[in-house]
């Protein structure tokens, strides 16, 4: 930011970073705050942090006061239910004007003419974008790095804020925006969110607009936001789902299973993953809710059709964008040599999801919601994870993240939001899964373990509201 923008923004405009999106989007609605005034505001947040914890790769700063100026002059300003709320785009869908890379270097530079839906009615409701986020090559790993940039997590930059929506979350961590969009194939907003202290929704399968143009690793990946609280959150999902205004539900008492067993042999859950759970289950009873355990089981099957596609989509995301081979990360490139040998043996079987599926609403016909554990520890560490192998990510990434990518392949809703008493400085997380259809229902829930266990939105050291007393 230069010196007179900084100079303009004046002492109605202090405390107004870090504001959760809706109550920004309030104020710019009434007419007591400019888009342009929070944008800049943020921007100049964004020039002071940026340096310690990589999140973006392209900050529009000029497009984005063009953008945030539209806001302003919109006749439809007092509907809009993210006006004026400056957001971050995860690399990997169509902005206007900006090219995608997918986290590549390899990438043929082509600016899209078009925003992708997602971005479209994110833009529709109101909001800004500010810049376009960081992600591993191919969005296929849960640390965000690459060539010259490692991108840390706010809470600790010593740890990665996870991926492949890394700087989406480090973004919304640090209280650079309210709210950044991402996506999840595996776990790509749900582990972010995990790792930042962040509430996500990886909705069910058909309700937000998916992938234009490219693999969306056969059904598995599904757009959505991070964001602080579960308001912001369930505003973002009500304008990428097109649902219109979400008004919290009360769902009554609900029949919760919780299930703790790792899906991978011989991972274990640390102790502060399961005080976590411990803690939102004894909120859930205190509730009223009827708690119970019960394990879903993952067959070998399902897991087998989940890794086939993870790797196939590999193969089809490198073909569909035009990569160099040869220029791409060591690690990525054997990633799709093997997604390409998935593809000619013919291992990607639709029958596998819609099996899996099927069992999984046999599991959700007599319970309401899941819990599980999110991650099995603290986040890995922030480092150039691109110079090592193939191996070396997918193991490291096997035993962090177990419980995440099942919900993908069965194509059923999962919710992630901070809990229990955290991991020695770092925030901890459970999961809440749902049948088809349960978004509400999640959100829901959500919002009253907002209720009974808040959580600190921001990592402490960016916290631009620090608590007091």
């Amino acid at each position: 930011m230069d010196a007179s923008a900084d100079a303009a923004l004046g002492p109605a405009l202090e405390g107004v970073v870090g504001l959760p999106a809706t109550e920004l989007a309030a104020r710019v609605r009434s007419g007591e705050l400019s888009a342009v005034d929070v944008v800049t505001a943020h921007l100049r947040h964004l020039a002071e942090v940026e340096a310690r914890i990589g999140a973006f790769r392209l900050v529009r700063t000029e497009a984005a006061l063009a953008e945030a100026a539209a806001v302003d002059a919109s006749p439809d300003r007092a509907a809009l239910p993210l006006a004026g709320v400056p957001i971050a785009v995860k690399d990997n869908v169509a902005v206007t004007g900006e090219t995608a890379t997918d986290g590549s270097l390899a990438h043929v530079p082509q600016p899209a003419d078009a925003d992708h839906p997602v971005v479209a009615r994110l833009r529709a409701a109101g909001a800004v974008v500010v810049g376009i986020t960081r992600v591993p090559e191919l969005c296929l790993y849960s640390a965000t790095d690459g060539p010259g940039t490692v991108t840390r997590n706010p809470w600790d930059t010593a740890r990665s804020s996870a991926g492949s929506s890394g700087g989406s979350a480090a973004a919304v961590a640090a209280g650079v925006v309210p709210l950044a969009h991402g996506n999840d194939g595996m776990g790509s907003l749900r582990l972010p969110a995990a790792a930042c202290g962040l509430v996500t929704l990886k909705p069910g399968r058909g309700v937000v607009p998916g992938p234009v143009g490219v693999n969306s690793w056969f059904g598995m990946a599904e757009n959505g936001v991070l964001a602080t609280t579960v308001d912001d959150l369930r505003t973002g999902f009500s304008v990428l789902s097109a649902a219109g205004p979400q008004a919290p539900v009360d769902s009554g008492p609900l029949r919760v299973a919780v299930a703790t067993r790792s899906p991978v042999p011989g991972v274990r859950l640390d102790a502060a993953g399961r005080a976590a759970v411990d803690a939102v289950v004894a909120e859930l009873r205190a509730a009223g809710h009827t708690v119970l355990t019960r394990e879903p089981v993952v067959t070998p099957a399902a897991a087998l059709g989940t890794v086939a596609r993870w790797l196939a989509g590999a193969d089809v995301d490198a073909e569909g964008l035009g990569l160099d081979r040869q220029a791409m990360e060591p690690r990525s490139r054997t990633h799709a040599r093997l997604g390409r040998w998935v593809r000619r043996a013919g291992l990607v079987r639709p029958r596998t999801a819609e099996a899996f599926r099927a069992r999984m609403e046999g599991f959700f016909a007599d319970v309401d919601v899941l819990v599980t554990p999110v991650v099995a520890g603290p986040p890995l560490a922030a480092r150039p994870w691109h110079e090592r192998g193939f191996l070396a990510n997918t193991t490291a990434n096997a035993r962090w993240a177990p419980w995440t990518s099942a919900w993908n392949l069965a194509g059923l809703p999962a919710l992630v939001l901070p809990a229990g008493p955290g991991r020695e400085g770092l925030p901890t997380s459970v999961q809440l899964v749902g049948p088809a259809g349960a978004e509400t229902r999640l959100l829901w829930l959500a919002g009253e373990l907002e209720r009974r266990l808040p959580w600190r939105r921001h990592a402490p050291v960016f916290d631009p509201h620090p608590p007091t007393g």
